[in-house]
């Protein structure tokens, strides 16, 4: 590709968090000449393939002013990752803490906290494995009020010796979802039972005149309703979720999106450096403890409580932190314009 002024290998090769089955990425920025930028041949980005990206100088400089993480990253390529720079990149590397500014709260830090915030309400989608959610049928969902308390019909029927099969509902006037329990001794009045195999429904049945009813039950329509989405979800769930991405973590019986969960911490650390030291840190100093992250080695609640403290701290930090609130437009102009006719 011609006019490539900077091209740097980005992501977990650069963090030194790669493992042996991670992609190699690359990004870049090129320039384009004069005469193509007022034609239709302009193009601010190039993407190569999913695993390699170019930015035009001037959609750089644009996504640098936003503290786009990504971009901002490959100002502080470490030397290792470089493939090759031309001096004009050097123009915006001299000045690349000018691009330090308090909008890298929302872009480093806010992806983190969604992302956290979301892994919270995941928790339990992800680790509904531990259970290995069952397909339920209405009698899962189906008490019997007995002495003052209710009791599953299953455990009630079984406790009596009596079987769902040869049971009669009768629905109950004024008693949402109530009904009464007849029990066919003789087994030949053709009561229908409660529930019929692959049936969402319970069933009724036509009861003889002047015949007891056995028991008051109740079926919570409701909650069957509510394990039937959930179900449903959680199916849908392992269809479209990538399963190399969800692990066990070690000794904690959970499932963790690891390498979610990894960017996660890496973008909070790199938040809390912005504020504190004023540099992005693209080799991670701690690395082990962000493979650990991906590898399962943290269970989900620790991963979580530290994420929460960090995110309380950062508000005040930038806060307080004497960054600027945004990049000087009139500085990258000029900053754009000088590399136009280095």
């Amino acid at each position: 590709m011609e006019n490539i002024i900077f091209k740097a290998i980005v992501g977990s090769q650069s963090y030194g968090t790669n493992i042996a089955t991670s992609d190699i990425d690359y990004k870049g920025v090129y320039m384009q000449k004069n005469d193509e930028l007022i034609t239709f041949h302009y193009k601010e980005q190039i993407d190569v393939s999913k695993d390699e990206c170019y930015y035009e100088t001037r959609r750089f400089l644009q996504l640098l002013q936003s503290a786009n993480p990504t971009v901002l990253e490959l100002l502080y390529s470490p030397a290792d990752c470089i493939i090759e720079k031309k001096p004009v990149f050097d123009l915006i590397v001299a000045h690349r803490d000018k691009f330090l500014t308090k909008k890298c709260l929302h872009s480093f830090g806010g992806y983190a906290i969604a992302q956290i915030k979301k892994a919270k309400g995941l928790d339990k989608k992800m680790n509904w494995e531990r259970e290995r959610i069952t397909r339920k049928t209405p009698l899962d969902f189906v008490y019997v009020y007995e002495n003052g308390k209710t009791i599953l019909i299953e455990k009630w029927l079984e406790n009596n010796q009596l079987l769902q099969e040869f049971c009669g509902l009768v629905a109950l006037d004024h008693f949402k979802d109530g009904y009464a329990l007849y029990y066919d001794n003789t087994k030949n009045l053709g009561f229908k039972g409660i529930v019929v195999e692959n049936s969402n429904h319970i069933r009724l049945s036509a009861i003889p005149k002047n015949m007891n009813a056995l028991a008051i039950i109740n079926f919570n329509k409701d909650g069957y309703s509510k394990h039937c989405k959930d179900y449903n979800q959680y199916q849908e769930w392992l269809d479209n979720r990538n399963t190399q991405r969800y692990i066990d973590t070690e000794e904690h019986n959970q499932k963790i999106d690891g390498k979610n969960l990894m960017h996660c911490r890496r973008l909070l650390d790199m938040a809390i450096e912005i504020a504190t030291e004023k540099t992005i840190k693209v080799r991670r100093p701690n690395a082990k403890e962000l493979l650990d992250i991906r590898q399962g080695k943290m269970s989900l609640e620790t991963i979580i409580e530290k994420a929460e403290i960090d995110i309380e701290r950062l508000d005040n930090l930038f806060e307080n932190s004497d960054l600027p609130n945004d990049v000087d437009a009139d500085f990258v102009n000029d900053l754009l314009l000088s590399m136009r006719h280095f």
